[in-house]
């Protein structure tokens, strides 16, 4: 008899979806994905996603960072800028991202309570 506590534990979906799957990730990786250069600064995500504080978008963004869906890019000027863009992999969820965002559409008054 398989271990189901292994199993789950091992389950790879799990551990790919913990990467990406909270709602501040998928926020970030969209709105990057939508911007006019597909390139944005720490600030200008914190203009577009206003209900997330300053701390939660930094953790959100150093945890796509370690996941290797988003790069930081950070220039020696006065002040200092960092820009976040990104990967190659971060580019192939997006469809993944799109397909949801459609559904969602699709059936918001069904899932959302009023």
């Amino acid at each position: 008899m398989i271990d189901k506590k292994a199993e789950y534990l091992t389950c790879p979906i799990r551990h790919v979806i913990s990467r990406f799957g909270d709602k501040w990730s998928m926020l970030v990786l969209y709105s990057l994905h939508t911007s006019e250069n597909g390139i944005l600064r720490f600030n200008e995500l914190r203009r577009l996603m206003t209900d997330c504080s300053q701390k939660m978008l930094s953790a959100t963004l150093k945890h796509l960072e370690q996941s290797h869906l988003v790069p930081r890019e950070v220039y020696s000027e006065v002040p200092p800028r960092v820009e976040y863009s990104l990967t190659e992999t971060g580019k192939s969820l997006i469809p993944a991202i799109s397909i949801l965002i459609d559904w969602g559409k699709e059936h918001f008054d069904e899932v959302v309570e009023k």
